[in-house]
């Protein structure tokens, strides 16, 4: 059954992941953009209005200062004389409240508004009123009107003023309330963002992990099957080979031999110097040959030499028919102690010897060869090297083999691997320092 690919799933984690970063991301720029609205207009504002407030609150001081000291009787100036003091006065004050009125933070309703202008223009006609008396020389009315109404108009700027600083000073506590309100928002959004996130993560990588462990448990599964199906193949195939090589050493074998032994009963039955001893022999000869191939042939197919000699005694008996059929030359190497090896891993270890000998002959160009046997307590080790053109057949002409013919070699390739495999050993292809290859199998015993 075909399993669903995890791709889907990682997908929509995928997903997620991206819209919970965008969704935080869009979250954090607003409440970064709402913190510097509060820090630089609400806060800043907030300062530059107590600054204008303060300025506000130091002339009605001033004014209360003038105010008395108008009122000393030991003062020897006039009332008059005070009038540019209180003009420079009013026209700071009319411009710290124009600049109030600009960044003025706490919210006031039209009535505060009007109660301000409205007692700052009161106060200011009540000057006027003073010192158009002074000027009539109507000083003591003058002071007069200084205690009964001037101080009172003052006290009352004075007592607004002071309200509205502390209004200031509440909002200036408010902003930084819905500062402190705002960082704890995002710090608290962020570990929730976190946590999502890494949950996120973690379930994703859960899901992945099993989905790779299915995948390679199925491909191992697959493999097992694969080798299994190999296995039994090169074991029919050597099944195969074994009843072609039984048959062609049998029955072609003693056929071939029955001919030549019938061809010597006719020939002792021909006077010697008759034409027919001549052809008879030559009859003979060819049907020797022509069993002398068939022996060959069904060694090459089923090599029976090996269950009477063994591993060792094979290759010295394969080395020099394969010196003799291609031309190659072919040093034998042999180290390590001589021990039996069992038929099971014998006939891999001489197929794989079989096809490297023959990807030699055939596609490396070279004519000589290195066969190198070493036996150990634990393992059994072949080695088989060239230095020809290395395991990219390439033609003199640069051109490259035909496509067939590395097909065939390709699946050589695959048949010495999964030979190797069968009896739990390993196969490696290497290049030796020299050129060409190296095929290098190893066994354990």
């Amino acid at each position: 059954m075909r399993r669903s690919s995890p791709t889907t799933g990682l997908l929509v984690g995928l997903v997620i992941t991206l819209a919970a970063v965008l969704l935080d991301a869009w979250y954090m720029t607003r409440q970064i953009a709402g913190l510097r609205v509060v820090q630089t207009d609400l806060a800043d504002r907030a300062r530059k209005d107590s600054l204008q407030l303060l300025r506000i609150q130091n002339d009605l001081n001033s004014l209360a200062l003038a105010m008395r000291d108008m009122l000393d009787s030991d003062e020897p100036y006039p009332l008059t004389a005070w009038s540019a003091q209180f003009e420079r006065i009013r026209l700071d004050l009319s411009d710290a409240l124009a600049r109030e009125e600009a960044v003025a933070v706490a919210t006031r309703t039209p009535e505060q508004r009007q109660y301000l202008s409205t007692s700052m223009a009161q106060f200011w006609d009540a000057v006027g009123r003073i010192f158009a008396l002074a000027k009539e020389g109507k000083e003591p009315d003058a002071r007069d009107q200084i205690r009964l109404s001037l101080q009172a108009r003052h006290a009352a700027l004075s007592t607004t003023v002071a309200r509205l600083l502390v209004e200031n000073n509440a909002a200036e506590e408010e902003a930084a309330a819905r500062v402190e309100r705002i960082y704890s928002d995002v710090q608290r959004q962020e570990y929730w963002f976190v946590g999502a996130t890494l949950t996120t993560i973690l379930l994703m990588s859960l899901y992945l992990i099993r989905s790779n462990r299915r995948l390679f448990a199925e491909l191992a599964s697959l493999s097992d099957e694969r080798r299994e199906f190999a296995r039994q193949l090169i074991e029919t195939r050597e099944s195969t080979l074994h009843e072609i090589s039984r048959e062609l050493h049998d029955e072609f074998g003693q056929l071939l031999t029955a001919m030549g032994a019938m061809i010597g009963r006719v020939a002792r039955h021909v006077p010697g110097d008759s034409p027919l001893q001549g052809e008879l022999h030559e009859i003979r000869e060819i049907a020797q040959t022509t069993l002398d191939n068939v022996r060959g042939l069904s060694q090459t197919l089923h090599p029976s030499i090996l269950e009477e000699a063994g591993l060792e005694g094979t290759i010295e008996w394969y080395l020099p028919t394969v010196e003799r059929q291609t031309g190659l030359a072919v040093s034998y190497e042999r180290s390590g102690p001589s021990r039996p090896i069992p038929n099971a891993i014998a006939i891999h270890v001489y197929r794989v010897l079989q096809e490297a000998l023959n990807n030699v002959s055939r596609h490396s160009g070279s004519t000589r060869a290195w066969v190198r046997l070493r036996t150990s307590p634990d393992a059994l080790e072949l080695e088989v090297e060239d230095h020809g053109a290395g395991l990219v057949p390439v033609a003199p002409t640069g051109a490259e083999a035909p496509a067939a013919d590395r097909r065939r070699r390709g699946l050589g390739l695959v048949a010495m691997r999964e030979r190797a495999a069968i009896v739990n050993g390993s196969l490696e292809f290497l290049n030796p320092p020299a050129g060409g290859t190296l095929v290098r199998m190893r066994v354990p015993l």
